[in-house]
């Protein structure tokens, strides 16, 4: 990641210099890194924002994704309140911060060509939105961008219980060409700690843009060697 220089794209009209800059940084980047990688990283508001934060904290220690992130003004209230971390901080592991209501964003068109999206988590309207293409804001519009040019596309949608409405709206997103990966807890990898619950989702997440980790320990079957670790 040494050398990429953040970008900060914050609600800024069309055509303003400061706009203009920014997308030179980007036509910069491409021109120089043409084969790296590019995520996007929207984090919404639902309970649970240490799925998102974990996220980008495996992407920049672990790979050399270019990461692009959009933290929503409710996002940076849970992770406030159900972290106690600096949402400031956390936008400091992306390469780039987009602004949600920037619907100027280079986000915003196909032409800026990514690898996908993932929405994590994903609150009950963000999954609603997406599932009927109404993009109001630029998470919705970048995940509709992600679908329309048939790029992959999850939704870690977090809620529970679910009623017919919720599932109706997985299988529109479904239908759509989305992957509904909603952060359901597995133990066969006998976790400890909270983090290595999360860091479950995290690995599951990241097969689905066969980037392959090993944060956990994966399944492989039963044997007689098999103990379980201290």
């Amino acid at each position: 990641m040494t050398g990429v220089p953040r970008l900060e794209t914050g609600g800024k009209a069309r055509g303003r210099p400061e706009q203009r800059t920014d997308m030179e940084r980007i036509a910069k980047r491409e021109a120089g890194m043409a084969s790296r990688r590019r995520l996007i990283v929207a984090v919404s508001g639902s309970t649970g924002p240490h799925y998102g934060v974990r996220l980008l904290e495996v992407l920049r220690e672990h790979t050399d994704v270019e990461i692009h992130l959009i933290l929503t003004a409710a996002a940076r209230k849970t992770i406030e309140f159900e972290m106690g971390r600096d949402p400031a901080a956390i936008a400091t592991l992306a390469d780039a911060v987009h602004d949600e209501r920037d619907i100027a964003s280079p986000l915003a068109s196909g032409t800026f060509v990514t690898d996908g999206m993932i929405v994590v988590p994903c609150s009950i309207k963000t999954l609603s939105a997406i599932a009927h293409s109404f993009s109001d804001t630029l998470v919705v519009r970048a995940a509709d961008v992600c679908l329309k040019e048939r790029r992959k596309l999850v939704l870690v949608v977090r809620e529970t219980p679910l009623h017919a409405g919720h599932l109706r709206l997985m299988l529109r997103a479904t239908e759509n060409g989305a992957v509904i990966l909603p952060p359901m807890p597995a133990f066969y990898h006998l976790p400890k700690t909270v983090e290595e619950i999360v860091d479950h989702t995290i690995v599951k997440i990241l097969d689905q843009f066969d980037i392959h980790l090993d944060l956990i320990r994966r399944w492989r079957g039963i044997s007689r060697d098999d103990s379980r670790p201290e």
